[in-house]
Formats: structure tokens, C-alpha cells, sequence
């Protein structure tokens, strides 16, 4: 049973008895206060505008788990405000299944990581929704980021979109994360051609 204490903390009542268990309970509440927010910050905001690459989690009504990926150019993950995260749906495999779990658990996990400067992760927790086109078009907090609905660096107009309301953010520190290098090579967004996607990479289509 997670003690009386600890239910003003962030976090799931399994980490806290964990915590309990091995000892590290004064290091995650130092962690907790220091660290975690329930809105993004400005330095939060900026360090959005750069990321390039975003590793999406959801699950559905059952708790099966499935973890994506999501890319664009710099600012294709828009801060509305300091509690709600815009990003673009392009054309996929139509498989949805982040989509699926979505619109059957609102429940998202947000990872952004700067693998090339600071080694410096961002994880963003909170409830997502599917937005239509037309839907997007109408929100006024789209002012600033009128890029999103005019992408002409991908040349792909996004099919659709998610809403993040933001509950938890915190960061993931340096510690264990590669620097890594970009490569020159171009990126053809929005491909149906299976030699650019990847073709049959990993031979499972012979099975």
C-alpha cells in the first residue's frame, strides 16, 4: 500500500513503492520538486522549437503499449500555450496505430531528445485528441505557427493532427545519451515508393 505521503507527489503510485522499497524516495522527491512541472516553461518552449524528431507512446483501452516516432522540421511540434502541444499527422503505412490507442485512451507519453548539442531529453505527459483539418484551421492559437498548416519543407499536407493538454513535464538528464551526428542525406516525406520507405528491411514479408 503506497503510504498516506506520498499522494501530493508526481508519478504513479508504483513508482512510489518502489521508491519505498530500494531506497530512493528522498531522491525522487528532490527530483519531484526540482524538476517536474505540470505546464512547459519557456526554455521548455524554445528547446520545442528546435527538436526535429519526437518518440510518441500510447496505449489502448487493455494497457498494450506501442511506442512511434514522429519527425519534421524544427517547430513541427507547436506549444500552443504553456499546457497545450500541436503536432501534424502525415500520411503513414494506415495501419493508425497511434491514432487507434488515442481514440481509445487519451493517455500520451512525449519524448523529445537533443542527440547533436546538449544531450538533453524533455518528457511530456498528458491527454491527447485527434483534430481534424478544419478543426486546426479554427484555432486562433495557431497564429504564431501558421508553418504547421503550410508545410512546404515536406511538401505533404498533414492528414490530420493531435492535441496534447499537458499534465507532467521533466527532464531526462544528459547522463546516458549519446551524442550523435546528422547525416546530409535527403529525406523524401510522404513516399508511397517501398525502396525509399525501407522496402522489406527486416524480411518479414516472406514469412
Amino acid at each position: 500500500m503506497m503510504e498516506q505521503s506520498n499522494r501530493h507527489l508526481p508519478g504513479s503510485d508504483g513508482e512510489h513503492q518502489l521508491q519505498n522499497r530500494y531506497g530512493s524516495t528522498k531522491r525522487a522527491q528532490r527530483f519531484y520538486e526540482q524538476q517536474v512541472l505540470d505546464h512547459l516553461n519557456d526554455q521548455m518552449r524554445h528547446f520545442l522549437d528546435r527538436m526535429e524528431m519526437m518518440f510518441v507512446s500510447t496505449a489502448d483501452s487493455h494497457g498494450n503499449c506501442d511506442c512511434s516516432i514522429r519527425c519534421g522540421p524544427p517547430g513541427f511540434v507547436a506549444a500552443l500555450t504553456d499546457r497545450t502541444l500541436l503536432y501534424p499527422e502525415l500520411r503513414g503505412n494506415g495501419v493508425m496505430a497511434s491514432l487507434g490507442n488515442i481514440s481509445e485512451n487519451p493517455h500520451i507519453g512525449l519524448l523529445l531528445v537533443d542527440f547533436y548539442e546538449t544531450t538533453i531529453g524533455l518528457h511530456i505527459n498528458g491527454r491527447a485528441a485527434i483534430l481534424e483539418s478544419a478543426e486546426v484551421q479554427s484555432l486562433a492559437s495557431l497564429s504564431d505557427h501558421i508553418h504547421l498548416t503550410h508545410d512546404s519543407v515536406r511538401g505533404s499536407t498533414p492528414e490530420r493532427w493531435v492535441q496534447v493538454e499537458v499534465e507532467e513535464v521533466y527532464i531526462h538528464c544528459a547522463k546516458h545519451i549519446p551524442r550523435l551526428k546528422p547525416l546530409t542525406n535527403k529525406t523524401v516525406w510522404g513516399t508511397d515508393d517501398e525502396r525509399l520507405k525501407g522496402g522489406d528491411f527486416f524480411g518479414t514479408s516472406s514469412r
